[in-house]
């Protein structure tokens, strides 16, 4: 029996989702991104999602899957043993919003001068309009 868990979150635009994959990928241990596959959990539990990361827990994965207006994280997290949901979602949302921010911005005319990441991981970005 699997045993999966649906974890709400902000996610709201896929591209910035990717993005903030892609920026944890290494710092979580998570493999490539694959798009509208299959989440496996304890055998033979499976679902779908959008978009599905593999973990280092062999036949463990973590899913976003649309539900609604946003995309729910989907795992069996009994076997994802080295990935701390808490931190997981933590740098997720703090990497989406510095990609859904940064998109923003660009649209609006403003460009990147310079980017600090300060000892607590908080982001201090400073932006220059063109005129």
């Amino acid at each position: 029996m699997s045993h999966f868990t649906t974890i709400k979150t902000q996610f709201v635009v896929i591209g910035p989702l990717k993005k903030a994959i892609t920026d944890v990928q290494a710092e979580f241990n998570l493999g490539e991104i694959r798009e509208n596959a299959t989440v496996s959990g304890y055998p033979p539990g499976t679902t779908r999602a959008d978009l599905v990361v593999a973990t280092r827990n062999k036949g463990y994965d973590l899913g976003f899957r649309k539900q609604g207006e946003t995309y729910d994280l989907v795992a069996d997290w009994y076997g994802i043993r080295d990935i701390q949901q808490g931190a997981l979602t933590d740098r997720l949302t703090q990497r989406y919003a510095y990609h859904t921010v940064k998109e923003k911005l660009d649209q609006e005319g403003f460009s990147l001068v310079e980017e600090e990441v300060k000892q607590d991981k908080s982001i201090h970005l400073v932006l220059r309009r063109a005129v």
